[in-house]
């Protein structure tokens, strides 16, 4: 191991450490703890989807979406990239533990607080609608408390406890749920501003529950200065990566947000939420494989690719399924959420195909950066982020969120297209890395 990442003593109990040569039997119990959190999440969400819903409306629920979506385009690089830098380091080599989970804490902390404060500035510049307070409190519950959370989840992604991951995720959403109940309970109706406040609480706790977690289980950290400088650059590209992503998923609902399409924006969000929350049974797959492209890699893009196929001869047949149900259901939205939500009924059925694109560009990107080629990624990302971009500004001042519908299906498509074209073109290279360059 090279000098810039020491090693620590590894202190996990016997059966953690034989779990590091398990086959596939052990990623299919991790996606099916995975899908049994994610569904049980699945629940509560939809539970608080509909208690949200009817708390706050259609046009206050837009303004809430259209900032939310503002500050996780940028949320991104408060980590980094860190808690992608520790999985692909970490993962092959859990020694490194103890400095990569340091640096994680320290960046997101820092780097979070800094990017909150500045989206607390700027953010009433972007939209009328919105107010510092409320930005500055999304800011730090999505750039701190938020990544945070993620970052303790890659630590037993890592491990492959996914078990401790899915019980986090259902955590959270326990505690969104419980929240949007009692308010609706009690006060019947709230603005976006007040339910901000509120869910800051929700964030906070979710993160410390998490940092204590994996204290417990794990050990503390141990900064290491120098490997976190050392490991700066790889991180960027990740938050580059992270970051063109969220302007492909989130860029069109703040856009309506600056052109004050409040209810626009509520009925397109409302849909694409369900569209997520449909999706989750593809994710749960591809969080519990995730480790293992990087453990595929070190003999190349391949066996990446090979592994990538077998995947998605999985995901796809489900992801089709899910649009067909999605097309189904459509209708049920207002009856459930009431009539301001009317036109999410349309906007769902616009946009079902989703999960299939999905699976389509995820299973070839985790592929490109299990292989070491996360750069070929980012670049795929950069043009579905471009093409996002100029959809946008053309279709949504022109049809609302019609245009923001065609615009992500066009782009989730397109980005499913360019990574097994790139995927394609690199199997056959020589493999690149190692486990020494992983440590």
């Amino acid at each position: 191991m090279r000098r810039d990442a020491p090693k620590v003593r590894w202190q996990m109990s016997r059966p953690a450490r034989t779990s590091w040569n398990a086959g596939g039997g052990r990623l299919a119990s991790n996606a099916c703890w995975l899908l049994v959190g994610q569904g049980f999440g699945l629940l509560l969400q939809a539970g608080y989807f509909i208690m949200l819903g009817r708390l706050l409306g259609a046009a206050e629920y837009g303004i809430y979406v259209g900032a939310v979506a503002l500050v996780a385009i940028l949320a991104q690089y408060s980590a980094l990239g860190t808690h992608s830098v520790f999985l692909r380091h970490v993962s092959p080599d859990p020694g490194n533990f103890r400095c990569y989970w340091a640096n994680l804490v320290v960046t997101t902390t820092v780097l979070g607080s800094v990017l909150a404060a500045l989206l607390a500035w700027a953010g009433p510049h972007v939209s009328h609608s919105y107010t510092h307070g409320m930005i500055a409190c999304l800011a730090a519950g999505d750039c701190v408390c938020a990544q945070l959370t993620l970052g303790a989840g890659r630590v037993f992604q890592a491990f492959e406890r996914m078990r401790l991951t899915a019980s986090l995720n259902l955590l959270t959403n326990l505690l969104r749920a419980t929240l949007a109940g009692t308010l609706l309970w009690t006060v019947h109706r709230a603005t976006a501003r007040e339910w901000v406040w509120a869910t800051l609480a929700v964030s906070a706790i979710a993160a410390a529950t998490a940092v204590m977690l994996v204290t417990k289980y794990f050990g503390k950290p141990q900064l290491s200065g120098h490997l976190l400088k050392a490991r700066a650059g790889e991180g960027l590209v990740f938050a580059l990566s992270y970051s063109t992503g969220g302007v492909v998923n989130d860029l069109d609902k703040a856009m309506l947000g600056h052109y004050g399409m409040n209810l626009a924006n509520g009925i397109y969000a409302m849909a694409y939420r369900v569209v997520d929350a449909g999706t989750m049974p593809i994710s749960a797959v591809h969080t519990a494989a995730f480790p293992r492209f990087f453990k595929k890699g070190i003999a190349g893009a391949a066996s990446t690719y090979a592994f990538a196929r077998r995947i998605l001869t999985r995901t796809a047949p489900a992801a089709l399924l899910i649009a067909v149900l999605l097309f189904v259901v459509a209708p049920w939205i207002p009856r459930i959420l009431g009539g301001s939500f009317a036109e999410s009924s349309e906007a769902l059925r616009w946009l079902c195909l989703l999960p299939l694109f999905r699976s389509l560009h995820m299973s070839a990107g985790d592929a490109l950066t299990g292989a070491g080629h996360q750069n070929l990624r980012l670049s795929t990302q950069v043009c579905a982020a471009a093409l996002n971009i100029g959809l946008n500004l053309y279709l949504i001042p022109r049809h609302g969120w019609q245009g923001a519908a065609w615009a992500s299906l066009a782009t989730d498509g397109a980005l499913g297209i360019l990574n097994w074209g790139v995927l394609l073109t690199t199997r056959r290279e020589v493999p690149r890395i190692g486990l020494a360059s992983a440590t």
